[in-house]
């Protein structure tokens, strides 16, 4: 394979997830739906919302722990896309599994 051209699929690519990182958004909800969060592909927080039901003056715990989940939850979510999509890339330059 040719060094130059394994370099332009390679920067090619890197563009290609930039552009891809920019436009997805990822949803991930805790506690049936009670806490629901919006993700950039950049993993920046854009969106949270709570549902009334689960503020609890006496239980503040149960709130920061649907929010830490929610949040897992849609880093989760972006690293998974981003896996795929950097697999089915590499696969269309011919490299092998794994390689990124």
């Amino acid at each position: 394979m040719n060094i130059q051209k394994l370099m332009k699929q390679a920067q090619k690519m890197q563009a290609k997830m930039q552009r891809d990182l920019e436009e997805l958004e990822v949803e991930a909800s805790a506690g049936g739906g009670m806490v629901q969060v919006t993700m950039s592909g950049h993993k920046v927080l854009t969106g949270i919302k709570i549902e009334p039901d689960v503020l609890d003056p006496e239980d503040p715990e149960m709130l920061q722990d649907l929010i830490l989940a929610a949040v897992n939850e849609a880093t989760r979510k972006v690293d998974e896309t981003m896996q795929q999509q950097m697999g089915a890339m590499a696969g269309g330059m011919g490299l092998p599994p794994g390689m990124f």
